[in-house]
């Protein structure tokens, strides 16, 4: 993977492939879009001389747009996806309420998600984005629900955000740290799984604590 996207690296196709990825995981939630999101940043990080002065700066300033520039297409295709999943759902509530009413797990989620749009704590749309599947169903879940836009939108669009900015920083550093490797890779892998980890902890806790009492 490391070999693929650097040979796409400083081509608009490596936006192409990412922004793909991104927006089809929403249904299809095994896709990998966050291993390529740190692959191709830390792809970018680590190609290109390392020299020094001058020419060091000019290059780590090439590498920040390029960053930059990863981070709002991670985060645009994230939200983008997140829309086309909430309008389908909106469109097929029906069915996609029966589907969720099957799994208690889902409805739990669907009920807490609701709950959360209503008071204005839409953080859980943040935290589930890093959570396993967590994206899917927040907004399968909106759309169904029929959760207006302003009440998702702004939320989804902080959770693309902070998830992009999160996975891109991990490739970024472990390349700039480690080089292109598949050690920095592995690592910053890690990391993001180990965020996804804690959000899936923290999303179920109310759940949990309800059961509890």
């Amino acid at each position: 993977m490391l070999e693929s996207l650097g040979s796409l690296s400083g081509t608009p196709w490596v936006y192409v492939v990412v922004s793909l990825s991104i927006v089809l995981d929403v249904f299809v939630p095994i896709l990998p879009s966050g291993v390529l999101v740190i692959t191709a940043a830390t792809t970018a990080a680590g190609s290109g001389p390392a020299a020094a002065d001058v020419a060091a700066t000019v290059h780590t300033g090439n590498h920040l747009a390029e960053m930059a520039s990863l981070v709002l297409c991670a985060a645009a295709a994230s939200v983008l996806g997140d829309l086309v999943a909430y309008r389908l759902a909106w469109r097929g509530g029906d069915r996609f309420d029966r589907a969720i009413g099957r799994s208690r797990r889902l409805s739990a989620a669907q009920q807490r998600l609701g709950a959360a749009l209503t008071r204005g704590g839409g953080g859980i749309v943040v935290l589930a984005r890093f959570a396993p599947a967590g994206r899917s169903v927040v907004s399968l879940g909106a759309g169904v629900a029929h959760r207006t836009v302003r009440e998702f939108l702004p939320w989804s669009a902080l959770a693309g955000l902070a998830w992009a900015s999160y996975s891109v920083s991990l490739g970024y550093f472990g390349g700039h740290w480690l080089g292109t490797s598949w050690v920095s890779t592995a690592l910053s892998v890690l990391a993001l799984f180990v965020a996804g980890s804690v959000a899936a902890y923290l999303v179920r806790r109310p759940e949990r604590e309800t059961a509890a009492h």
